[in-house]
């Protein structure tokens, strides 16, 4: 067992934003807002995966934050589930998708996403809102996603 799911099995995640896989690679991830304050609450929030990263040395720089799942979800297709939840002090948002048997397949933490507090399915897109209905749609099929 990694790093990331030793983390998220201890209730914790990174604390820098970033796409994190069990497999303790890592990729930046991009989100520009909107945030809590954001006077266009209720939009779209744009995502963008970037680079890699070195996760131990990301994890020991940064260190860790509580990770709080506010729901989880089946995949349409039954080979695994969604969960979402925040942490800090509500202006930091996560996304994580496990398999079949719960186990971590990757986590993404966004300080500037807000906490999530739901999902909804448009064939292997997800469509995450945040607690002001700010939404994130994913692609699950994107091979940095599966």
């Amino acid at each position: 067992m990694g790093l990331v799911e030793e983390l998220w099995n201890a209730g914790k995640m990174p604390f820098r934003d970033g796409l994190y896989r069990s497999d303790d690679t890592g990729s930046e991830v991009y989100v520009e807002g909107p945030g809590a304050y954001h006077p266009d609450a209720g939009q779209p929030i744009p995502f963008r995966i970037g680079g890699p990263f070195h996760v131990a040395e990301d994890i020991e720089e940064h260190g860790t934050a509580e990770a709080d799942t506010y729901f989880e979800s089946p995949l349409p297709d039954g080979t695994g589930w969604l969960t979402g939840g925040g942490s800090g002090m509500g202006n930091i948002g996560h996304l994580a998708r496990l398999d079949a048997g719960r186990s971590l397949r990757w986590v993404a933490v966004m300080s500037r996403s807000n906490p999530f507090v739901g999902v909804r399915y448009e064939g292997m897109h997800a469509v995450f809102t945040n607690d002001w209905g700010n939404r994130l749609t994913l692609d699950l099929a994107t091979p940095a996603l599966g």
